[in-house]
C-alpha cells in the first residue's frame, strides 16, 4: 500500500512538472537535410552574392587608408605579412611531418570557404564555395579531407552523419564571439600568436579581462561594433590593408558609444581630444595567452616534440603597449616595391601616419611585431616565404627561392635578410575606470610614454608645471 502511495504521489509530481521545452532554432523548418551551400542558396542567394564581393572572402578590398594604395584593391592575397607571408602558395593541403602526423593545412584554414581559392568573377561554384555555417552555425566544426579525385577540401567533420548534420546545420543565428574568434583569435599559427588583443577567453571573460565582451559586464558581440551592411564589416584597424567598401567606422568616440566628452573629470575630456580611450584603457594585452613579438624567419627550430620546424619566435605576456601618434591612414610597403628603410635601419611593413602637428592625429596604442623577413638582391623587394612545407623539411632557403618563384615569377632567387616592423593597433580587452592608466603611469618619473619619439622634448606635463611655477614668480 505504502508503494502505491508512493507511486501514485510520484506520478502527481510528474504531470505537475512543465512539459520539457527543447530549444528551438530559426532554421529548423526551412529545410530537411543540409547539402551544402547550395541549400543555403534556395534562399540566401543575395547574400551569398554580397558575400562574394566581401573582404572577407576575397581577401582584397579598397585600401583608402593605405596612403600609398594609389586605388589599388589590397589585402591577403596581394600583399606581404611578417606571419605566414602570403597565403597564395600556402593555400591548402595536408603537410605532414616524418611521423606522418600533420603539421598544417593551408592558410584557407581561416577563410570562409570549402578550399577553392577566391577568383574576381562570381560563378555558380564560386557561391557553393563559400562557407555560411563557418559563421552562422553554432557548434559547426569542419576539418580537410580528401576527394576521391586526390585532392583536398573542407568539410564539416559530420559530413558522413547526415542526422548530425542537420541539426547543426539549423542552429543558424547572427555571428557570435565563438564563431568570429574561431580565426581571429588563432591566426598567425596558434592562439593569440598575431593580434595580442584577440584571444579566446573572449568568448567568455570577466569585466576584468574585457569590459565589452564579458558576461558580467555588457556581454557585447563583435558585430556589436562591427555591424555592418551586406557582409560589408566595418572596423580595419591600423595595419589591415583591404577596408571593404563600407564608410562607417568603428570608434569608441561615436556618437552611439561614448562620445567626445566620456568623463565626469573635464581634465580628462581634454585629454581624450589627442589621446585615444585605448590608450589609458588597454594598459597591457595577452593577458591570457603570450603573443608573437618577433618572428625570425632566418633562424629555423626544430621543435622534436612535434616532429617540427619553425622560425625563432619570441612570445611575451601582459605586454605594455607602444604609443605612436596616428591619423587614420598608414603606409604599407608593398610587393614590386624596393623597401624603405625607417631610421634604425628597419623596413617598416605598415606604419601609422601622423604627428603631434596633424590635428588629425591622436596617440594610440599599438603591439610593435618586429620580424626577419627576405628581400629580393638587386630589386630590393620583399619575398614571402612557402611556409607550408617549411615547417616539415625546415629548408628555409628552398622556402623563399620558392616563393620568389611561385609570387615574382623569379627563378633561382638571391636574397638577403631585413629586420621589420609592424604597428598593430590595440583595440580589444578593454579596461574598466578602475584599471584604466592612472597620471603617473605616463607623467610620473618612469613612465610608459616616449615623450620624445612623440615629438616634445620632454614631459608636457612636467613642462606645464614649470611654466607655471615661472608665471606665478
Amino acid at each position: 500500500m505504502k508503494r502505491f502511495v508512493a507511486l501514485a504521489i510520484g506520478m502527481v509530481a510528474l504531470a505537475a512538472m512543465p512539459a520539457f521545452a527543447h530549444k528551438t532554432y530559426s532554421h529548423q523548418k526551412y529545410f530537411q537535410h543540409y547539402e551544402g551551400t547550395k541549400t543555403c542558396l534556395q534562399c540566401h542567394k543575395m547574400q551569398a552574392e554580397t558575400f562574394f564581393h566581401s573582404l572577407h572572402y576575397q581577401w582584397e578590398g579598397p585600401a583608402p587608408k593605405i596612403i600609398n594604395s594609389h586605388g589599388m584593391k589590397l589585402g591577403k592575397l596581394n600583399t606581404i605579412n611578417d606571419f605566414c607571408t602570403n597565403p597564395k602558395a600556402n593555400w591548402i593541403g595536408l603537410v605532414r611531418n616524418s611521423r606522418g602526423e600533420v603539421l598544417s593545412k593551408g592558410c584557407s584554414q581561416c577563410h570562409a570557404g570549402f578550399g577553392k581559392m577566391p577568383s574576381e568573377t562570381m560563378t555558380k561554384g564560386q557561391l557553393e564555395n563559400i562557407d555560411c555555417l563557418i559563421c552562422h552555425a553554432s557548434g559547426y566544426r569542419r576539418d580537410l579531407y580528401k576527394n576521391p579525385d586526390g585532392s583536398v577540401a573542407w568539410k564539416p567533420i559530420l559530413w558522413k552523419n547526415q542526422v548530425g548534420l542537420d541539426s547543426v546545420a539549423k542552429r543558424i543565428s547572427l555571428p557570435k564571439r565563438t564563431m568570429c574568434l574561431r580565426c581571429h583569435a588563432g591566426s598567425g599559427g596558434g592562439p593569440n600568436f598575431k593580434r595580442g588583443d584577440l584571444e579566446y577567453t573572449l568568448t567568455d571573460c570577466d569585466s576584468n579581462f574585457d569590459v565589452h565582451m564579458a558576461k558580467n559586464g555588457n556581454d557585447m558581440q563583435c558585430i556589436d561594433c562591427h555591424a555592418g551592411k551586406n557582409h560589408d564589416i566595418p572596423g580595419s584597424g591600423t595595419d589591415i590593408a583591404g577596408d571593404g567598401e563600407s564608410t562607417a567606422t568603428v570608434a569608441c568616440n561615436n556618437e552611439d558609444c561614448h562620445g567626445n566628452a566620456p568623463h565626469e573629470a573635464e581634465i580628462l575630456n581634454i585629454h581624450a581630444k589627442r589621446v585615444y580611450c585605448t590608450v589609458c584603457h588597454i594598459p597591457d594585452f595577452a593577458k591570457h595567452d603570450a603573443t608573437d613579438m618577433d618572428r625570425d624567419w632566418s633562424k629555423p627550430v626544430y621543435h622534436a616534440k612535434q616532429d617540427k620546424y619553425s622560425p625563432t619566435i619570441k612570445f611575451e605576456k601582459d605586454v605594455k603597449p607602444v604609443y605612436a601618434w596616428y591619423n587614420g591612414t598608414t603606409w604599407e610597403q608593398l610587393p614590386k616595391t624596393p623597401v624603405k628603410f625607417l631610421p634604425d635601419g628597419s623596413v617598416g611593413l605598415m606604419v601609422p601616419q601622423g604627428s603631434r602637428k596633424d590635428p588629425k592625429s591622436k596617440i594610440y596604442a599599438f603591439k610593435l611585431h618586429r620580424a626577419t623577413l627576405p628581400v629580393l638582391k638587386g630589386k630590393n623587394w620583399l619575398i614571402p616565404i612557402v611556409v607550408e612545407k617549411f615547417f616539415a623539411d625546415g629548408n628555409i632557403n628552398k622556402a623563399v627561392v620558392n616563393a620568389a618563384k611561385d609570387f615574382y615569377g623569379i627563378d633561382n632567387a638571391k636574397y638577403k635578410w631585413v629586420r621589420t616592423e609592424r604597428w598593430m593597433g590595440v583595440f580589444h580587452e578593454v579596461q574598466p575606470a578602475k584599471n584604466a592608466l592612472k597620471c603617473l603611469d605616463c607623467h610620473g618619473p618612469n613612465g610608459r610614454m616616449n615623450w620624445k619619439a612623440l615629438g616634445y622634448d620632454g614631459d608636457p606635463m612636467l613642462a606645464m608645471v614649470h611654466k607655471s611655477l615661472k608665471a606665478s614668480h
